[in-house]
Parts: structure tokens; sequence; C-alpha cells
């Protein structure tokens, strides 16, 4: 294996008489000189926006709109994880008690809304997470006390009070108007178009967030926890924030309304796989990079039995 750093992969290119993709156009990020590496197999892993980029600007007489793009999605059905909401409270136990380091003592409450009759909500669909941790406050603490000398020393030599805090992950839905666009206009310092971004999260991630800030004070009083109160901030209500983008070349039995096969193969040019977050159908709540490794490893696994057999698609 050859592994060349510094190539800016932009263009996958397609044969009309072969029906397939013959390789990568790749520019030298240093040198900006470009050269074209022929695949007979091609995997674009390249994050969910710069692998929809990529097809994007893979054009040919048979794909005018981008490779693969029979169906339109390339590029749409944009979704990222919501959060900057949940809720915090005090722990007036373990006084005595502190810790070293980075203690991996953080907690998890998986989805459980939305999951059959008796969880189900009418106000929204699908449903959220939540991810927390317990700590004790530190010297910073002082600074709001405005002591000085004597009384200030001992401020910073104590521990404050333990506080807990859990903030909730939701579901985005994949509406197709969440897209991004290639601006040709506006090039990046090697000559390529930049990507304009048209992504709001909606009425159904608003509503979801109201619950997820409720349920998550509730559950704190719950747990005989003090001064339980919820926080919603509102310059934390967009995508791209929870950095998981995904979506924009989705996988799907249908051609017409999707991108991607089962195997991650695009439909119509069967030695292309996309394997991160573009192939992701819906967000769920979970952080998805595990996810990504594992459809990656199936999608692999399968391009080599395809191989193998010396399949005529490949």
């Amino acid at each position: 294996m050859t592994l060349r750093p510094n190539s800016i992969a932009y263009e996958i290119v397609y044969d009309d008489d072969k029906k397939a993709a013959t390789g990568v156009k790749v520019i030298d990020s240093v040198t900006k000189e470009e050269m074209f590496f022929e695949a007979k197999i091609i995997f674009c892993c390249a994050s969910a926006i710069a692998s929809a980029a990529i097809l994007m600007q893979s054009k040919s007489e048979r794909f005018p709109n981008g490779l693969g793009n029979d169906s339109g999605e390339l590029g749409h059905n944009i979704m990222d994880h919501q959060l900057g909401v949940g809720a915090s409270a005090v722990v007036n136990e373990h006084q005595d008690k502190y810790y070293k380091g980075r203690k991996p003592g953080g907690f998890y409450v998986p989805r459980f809304i939305n999951l059959d009759e008796k969880s189900n909500h009418n106000d929204f669909i699908r449903g959220y997470g939540y991810q927390g941790s317990a700590s004790r406050t530190n010297w910073k603490r002082a600074i709001a006390e405005m002591s000085y000398g004597n009384e200030l020393k001992e401020e910073l030599i104590k521990p404050g009070p333990w506080t807990i805090g859990m903030g909730g992950f939701g579901e985005c839905l994949p509406y197709h108007e969440n897209k991004m666009t290639l601006n040709y206009d506006k090039l990046d310092a090697w000559g390529l178009p930049t990507v304009d971004f048209d992504v709001e999260f909606k009425e159904n991630e608003k509503i979801m967030r109201k619950h997820i800030m409720e349920q998550a004070v509730a559950m704190l009083k719950a747990a005989g926890y003090e001064n339980a109160y919820g926080y919603d901030n509102p310059q934390d209500f967009f995508p791209g924030l929870g950095i998981h983008e995904m979506g924009t070349a989705r996988m799907g039995r249908d051609p017409k309304t999707s991108v991607l096969n089962k195997y991650n193969q695009i439909h119509t040019v069967k030695n292309v796989y996309v394997t991160d977050g573009a192939c992701m159908t819906s967000s769920g709540c979970q952080n998805p990079s595990l996810t990504y490794m594992a459809i990656t490893a199936r999608a692999a696994n399968h391009a080599v039995k395809e191989f193998l057999k010396n399949n005529k698609a490949v």
C-alpha cells in the first residue's frame, strides 16, 4: 500500500463506455500538481460533506449532476445531532471525596421515548438520549467571591460542591430541503468550488428540545438532588455544532430515492463505495462513528468478494 499525504481528491472519473469509474483525480496540496490514479475499486470515505462534494464535482455526460445522482438526492438530507439542552443540579453527598485526573465516570441514558405505545409522544417523532457526568467545582468559583488575601487563599485550596449535569443528544429528521451546493463563484486555494449550506433544525427538533429539558430536570429531582434547573441555549440550536454531519448520499433500495444500495455501492456505478456518514438514512441519537466503521468493514468485505469473483460489474 502507498499512503500519499497532502492529496486533495476532487473527482472520481467515470468512463461512459465501460460504465464504471476508472480512477481518481488528485491535487497535491503543497505543489498544486494534478495527478490521476487508476483504480478498479474506489472507496470514498472523506466525511459526509467532503464525500458528497467529490461526487458532485464528478460530472460526466452520463452524470451531469454528479456521479450517481440519478435520484437528485446527492447533497440533500443533511442531518446532525442537536445538543446544548439539559439540566444540572447540586449533590450534597460525598463531600469528603475527590478524584484525580480525568476519571471515566460519565453516564449515558439511552433513548426511552417513542419506542412503543407506552412511550409514544404525540408532539414529536423519534427521540434522544442523555450524556452526563458529575464533578466538583474548582478554584474558578473563588472569582465570584471577590475575596482577597487569606480568604482568597483558603477558598482556592478547598474543593467546591459536587454538581451533576446531563445534556440531551437529539435526533434530527432527514429533510430533503436541508442541502449543500457547490459554489463555483467562490473557489478555494486549489481552484475547487467551496460548499454552501442551506440547513436548519425544524419544528420536530424544537419540540423535542423542550421535552429533553423537562425530563432532565424531572430525573435529577427524582434522584434527590437539589437546585435542579434546566437550560436550553438558543445559540446551540443549529446544525454543525454536533459535528455529526450525515445523510448527503443516503442508502436505499430504490435508486429513484437514494444514491447508494445496501452494500454502500453507488446504484449505477458499482465499483464506487461510499462508507462514511454520507450513507446514513437517519441520524439516530447515538454517536455514529462506530457505525461508520462497521459499515466500512462490511462494504470492504463485499468489495473483496466481488473482486475475487471477477464480477463484471466490478
